[in-house]
């Protein structure tokens, strides 16, 4: 992963105070001066901004923070929480979409099937990634390994990372809405542990069409939603710049959606984010699926899937007044 340089607009009272520390430490070490009650001080004065400023998020400020580009990808939690990782390619009907990444991992020492949006960090990577959009041949892809890993009867680690699925010409040539709907179809029955972790965008159908699971996590400052900020800006007042304002409707953040059922359990990020230590969050995301999938692979292939009918049947009740 490339080193955090990137600031948020939010951050910027964090960053003087970070700045500040290092200046203080460059000057202990040229000048051979004691500085050190100076610097805990501030150290200490940055937690408490740290805390104060992500205790406070907007909803929009949450999904600035889940856009991060150096926020930890598919690929990265692979690196930090798995013994091993052997990608497997294509969808044998079209082709290798790289938006979707996919393959057998071990955690734990036990098998996995782990798979999921991979957005890239180079310019080049971003494009041939296609931003974490995937086309119909990704959801196909992914299927694909999902029934290999019930043939072997592997538990299935989804992570959802998405803006949402490409809507281009081709891809909708290609079936992309099929794709999706036929992905939300098998995956409702398929007799293994599915355990999904949004790990940072959870764009609409795009997140959806690997998003059925028996178990649903989501980092602290990720978000899932129907539709992204801006799109349901430009809907409803034909102006993106309203962005925020949709994000407080949506109910996206990850505190709205364990309210609303939506999700099952919420992992939380290290102080200031997931990009401020990636290795810490790997850690906890680690930790978050052992503990679910534990008591997911004590039930049999049929319990599983009446549960997961069960799961998604009980979202989206309301009451009139």
């Amino acid at each position: 992963m490339t080193p955090n340089n990137n600031y948020l607009d939010f951050e910027k009272p964090i960053l003087e105070v970070e700045r500040r520390i290092d200046e203080l430490k460059k000057l202990s070490v040229n000048r051979a001066l004691d500085l050190s009650s100076e610097l805990k001080e501030l150290e200490k004065k940055l937690k408490k901004l740290q805390r104060e400023t992500f205790d406070q998020l907007t909803p929009w400020q949450r999904v600035q923070v889940a856009r991060h580009p150096s926020r930890p990808y598919f690929l990265d939690y692979m690196r930090m929480i798995m013994d091993d990782f052997l990608e497997i390619h294509g969808d044998r009907l079209y082709g290798d979409d790289q938006a979707i990444v996919g393959g057998l991992a071990s955690l734990d020492g036990s098998r996995v099937m782990a798979l999921g949006h991979q957005k890239g960090r180079e310019t080049s990577e971003k494009l041939a990634r296609n931003f974490g959009s995937a086309h119909p041949e990704g959801y196909r892809k992914a299927l694909r390994l999902m029934k290999l890993a019930e043939r072997f009867s592997l538990p299935i680690l989804s992570f959802v990372d998405t803006p949402g699925a490409y809507p281009g010409i081709g891809a909708e040539e290609r079936g992309q809405a099929e794709a999706i709907a036929f992905n939300l179809q098998e995956m409702a029955q398929l007799e293994v542990p599915i355990l999904i972790i949004v790990i940072g965008e959870g764009g609409s159908g795009g997140a959806l069409g690997i998003g059925v699971g028996d178990v649903v996590l989501i980092l602290e400052n990720a978000y899932y939603s129907v539709i992204s900020p801006e799109g349901c800006a430009a809907i409803l007042w034909k102006d993106r710049a309203k962005a925020p304002e949709a994000a407080s409707m949506l109910k996206l953040t990850a505190k709205d959606l364990s309210e609303l059922g939506v999700i099952d359990d919420v992992i939380e990020e290290p102080l200031g984010g997931a990009h401020r230590d990636p290795e810490e969050t790997g850690k906890r995301v680690k930790a978050a699926c052992l503990k679910h999938l534990k008591g997911l692979q004590e039930l049999s292939g049929k319990e599983l899937v009446h549960k997961r009918y069960l799961k998604f049947r009980r979202m989206g009740i309301f009451k009139e007044e």
